[in-house]
């Protein structure tokens, strides 16, 4: 018998088959968690122009040197500038200009008091007659309270590069620049496969020897989640002729991924196998992980493919350990997962497989510190409802004893 596969050595053949699928143009709106395909360049300085960080009165800021509570500088009131209008004219020497936040510096000015420091009352409200004076009752530095024209970006600057994830406020600079629309990455087409003559839908009545097809749904959750398209297709029954049947109306799809659950086995049913190479070939079978051995990976058609165990846990950690950081790489996504270290309060044991154990994360002191959720059947979906993680167990090791450091893959932000 061939041994099994290192987890690492399929992730390596799993991604080197892999490249990212092309790109689109989207409208702004629609941007929003996807992958930039290109690089952003501004074509204009941000902010446009110099202007004002404060509601108050723009200034020569020589001629606040002297101001103080005691002794003001009196200015006289020349021009009111507000916010979204264009100032005409040039302050002089003891002139000032009343400004609102935003507002464009009026050419001579060189710092904006903020209203505060005036003996001017805005409490007034809106549209207030314009003072014909404002006494000052501090001193400026240059500059102060300006925002400068490109200080937040230069145009010609690139402010995203392409692989970036595009979040609110990436959203908020491509408007701020006026770009309407934005290449990404295509979301990927994952298509989801169940078989098995016990499985019925959540609207199908129980009856003796069936089950809810709770993988089909988790899959469906998992690559959304990772920025795919999931696609759900009707259960397949344990024959030959009704899998291959499922199969060849998934490839009518176009999907960019397969993803089965069950049938990879090697009990009498498992005729996932069989199809798989009928359709396609067969890379590798086989993983040395717990849970989650029995896992198919191949292409059908030039699709890729991956026939996970049919177990509820073992399909999520099977996603959790290869399919996920797959679909990553073809959505263009960063394929890096998201671990860390904690110390373990439970005595765990392995069969010297590596072993993804589900467990709780919880911060005391300066550690993380991993609880086991109790029992690990890989049938058990609680036990990943209840995980923050899975601890992972190298492979050789049998036992591990409690207050020993483990790498814990996450499953969710751990904030406590």
């Amino acid at each position: 018998m061939n041994p099994l596969l290192n987890v690492d050595q399929a992730l390596e053949r799993i991604l080197a088959d892999l490249q990212p699928l092309e790109a689109e143009t989207v409208s702004l709106p629609d941007a929003q968690d996807r992958v930039l395909a290109e690089d952003i360049i501004s074509p204009i300085d941000l902010p446009p122009f110099d202007n004002s960080a404060m509601d108050g009165y723009a200034i020569r800021y020589e001629d606040s040197a002297d101001a103080s509570l005691d002794k003001p500088a009196v200015l006289s009131v020349t021009m009111d500038i507000m916010a979204g209008s264009a100032p005409d004219g040039q302050l002089q020497p003891g002139q000032a200009a009343r400004i609102m936040t935003g507002a464009p510096i009026p050419a001579g000015a060189s710092a904006v008091i903020p209203v505060e420091d005036t003996d001017d009352d805005w409490s007034k409200g809106e549209g207030s007659p314009l003072p014909s004076s404002v006494s000052l009752f501090r001193g400026l530095d240059c500059g102060e309270n300006i925002r400068l024209s490109g200080e937040n970006i230069k145009a010609g600057e690139i402010i995203m590069k392409a692989g970036a994830v595009i979040g609110p406020a990436e959203i908020g600079m491509l408007a701020g620049i006026g770009r309407p629309r934005v290449a990404v990455i295509r979301q990927p087409k994952v298509v989801i496969l169940s078989s098995g003559d016990e499985l019925v839908d959540i609207y199908d009545e129980l009856t003796p020897g069936k089950i809810r097809d709770t993988n089909g749904y988790t899959l469906a959750g998992l690559a959304r989640q990772a920025g795919g398209i999931p696609i759900r297709l009707p259960i397949a029954k344990d024959t030959l002729d009704s899998i291959r049947a499922l199969y060849r109306r998934a490839l009518s799809i176009n999907p960019d991924l397969l993803i089965s659950t069950a049938g990879v086995s090697v009990g009498a049913a498992d005729l996932v196998r069989v199809v798989m190479g009928e359709l396609g070939e067969i890379d590798f079978w086989r993983i040395n992980m717990r849970p989650g051995k029995p896992l198919a990976y191949g292409t059908i058609q030039g699709v890729p493919f991956f026939g996970l165990p049919g177990n509820p846990v073992s399909t999520m950690v099977t996603f959790e350990a290869l399919v996920r950081p797959a679909l990553a790489k073809i959505a263009g996504r960063s394929i890096s997962q998201r671990a860390v270290k904690a110390t373990t309060v439970d005595d765990m044991r392995s069969d010297g497989r590596r072993t993804y154990a589900r467990v709780t994360l919880s911060r005391e002191g300066d550690r993380l510190i991993a609880r086991a959720t109790g029992i690990q059947s890989s049938g058990a979906l609680m036990s990943m409802v209840l995980a923050d993680g899975l601890a992972i167990i190298p492979e050789g090791q049998t036992f591990v004893r409690a207050g020993s450091e483990l790498n814990v893959l996450l499953l969710r932000t751990v904030n406590h």
